[in-house]
Formats: structure tokens, sequence, C-alpha cells
């Protein structure tokens, strides 16, 4: 039997969708792109930190499933993109794509409140915040969902994305993939 989304997933997928579309085009636009890179960021290995890998996943088999061939996606669960990498994948897809709009797309921690909450914004997006690395900024656009608390210390942001809901993550993942699937199948 299929479960019917809940109207707080409906709410946070039509959200994301209008925030998603506005970027996307103004962004473009603004730049003239000739072409869109998806950099889905992170690694298998945690569960909090797989929403990237699994967006990148979910959004590679919507694109197959309907003949969709001119988006490129970077990182999914069988290849991750993680912070010992990014640095080698950014030369590669800037030499392979010069006139791309990359939208980074990662996990994030935070405020409890804001736990499940998807943000949008066109800037670039800062990696490995919440674990207190030395920065790298990738991306044009960035999306972040926000999958855990964020408590300050590396120590217990560490563990806090090691014991986080792989549903949840899954739910997230689910709603980007396809709120990309729906602004993008014009394009």
């Amino acid at each position: 039997m299929k479960q019917r989304p809940n109207s707080n997933e409906n709410n946070t997928k039509q959200n994301f969708i209008k925030d998603f579309s506005s970027y996307i085009y103004e962004e473009k636009i603004a730049n003239s792109y000739l072409e869109i890179v998806f950099l889905c960021i992170g690694t298998d290995r945690l569960i909090g930190d797989c929403f990237g890998p699994l967006v990148g996943t979910k959004l590679e088999e919507l694109l197959q499933k309907y003949n969709i061939f001119n988006i490129n996606i970077y990182g999914t669960m069988e290849e991750n993109i993680c912070y010992t990498n990014i640095e080698k994948k950014l030369k590669k897809i800037k030499a392979e794509h010069p006139t791309a709009c990359i939208v980074a797309i990662d996990a994030a921690l935070s405020d409890e409140i804001n736990i499940g909450k998807i943000y949008v914004n066109r800037k670039k997006m800062t990696l490995a915040n919440g674990l207190y690395k030395p920065k790298i900024e990738v991306g044009d656009i960035s999306v972040k969902a926000v999958v855990g608390k964020n408590y300050k210390l590396s120590k217990y942001n560490f563990l806090s994305l090691q014991n986080i809901s792989l549903n949840e993550v899954m739910n997230l993942a689910k709603i980007v993939a396809e709120g990309i699937y729906e602004v993008i199948k014009y394009a």
C-alpha cells in the first residue's frame, strides 16, 4: 500500500520547488549559463551525510526514467563526492563544463527547530562547517537540508551525523530530487 505524503511534506516540497525554480532561472539568465551541474556532496558512510548522494542517485534515476540526458550529476551513492575529493572533482567539472551553473547540494546541521527544513540560496556553499574543517566554497546555488542539530563542537556534530534517522534523510532527498525534476523537466 502506497502511503500518501503528509501535508507538511507537500508544503516542504512546494516551498522548495518555488525557491529553487526562482533561483535557477534567475542565475541562468543573469549569467548566461549553458548547462546545469548538480554537485551532490556527502558520503554513504554517515547516515546524516548521505543526503547529497541520495539526491544524486534519485535524480539520476528520475532523469533516466523520463529520458532527460542533458543534465550533469556528480555525487551519487555509488560515487561519493566528499570533503576529501571535492577539489579534484571541482577541477574536472570546471574543465568539462566551463559554462555550467553549479548547484551544490549537501546536508547541514542547525538549531533543532530547523531540522527537516530545506534552504536554497543564490550563493556558494561552505563545506564541513559543522565539523569545523578548513573552508571550501562551492557552487553558484546551494541547496541544504537540515538533517540534525548543530552542537557547535565537531566531536558532537560527528556523533550527531551518525545517529540521524535514515528515513528522514531519505524523505528529504526524495523531496529535493523530485522538486528539481519538476523544475528542470521543462528546461
